[in-house]
């Protein structure tokens, strides 16, 4: 398999400390449903993920990324929430969890 191959099973970055501080400041039946998705997320190859209607993946034009990264995107990490993350090869490396839908795109 080639570099940032769409058939390669996603491998999960959760190394970030505000995502973890994200994570973890959740209510309980919140972080268990962000741990279902990441599960989800850690069976499927890239093109699943890319089109999987639940995840929603999508890219964010409203924040730019910083050096080195080529674009950030949001995803539904739970029904009221969702996560920032970019790909880095086989990677999603998570960046945060929103309080909610907006400030996931740099509004509010």
């Amino acid at each position: 398999m080639t570099k940032n191959d769409p058939h390669t099973l996603v491998r999960l970055d959760l190394n970030n400390p505000v995502f973890q501080e994200d994570l973890l400041s959740l209510q309980k039946a919140e972080r268990l449903a962000v741990l279902d998705t990441l599960n989800k997320i850690r069976q499927l190859t890239w093109n699943q993920l890319y089109r999987d209607n639940g995840l929603k993946w999508e890219k964010v034009f409203s924040v730019k990324p910083p050096d080195g990264i080529a674009a950030i995107y949001s995803l539904r990490i739970t029904q009221s929430r969702r996560a920032t993350a970019f790909r880095d090869d086989d990677f999603i490396r998570l960046l945060t969890i929103a309080p909610d839908h907006d400030s996931t795109y740099g509004k509010k």
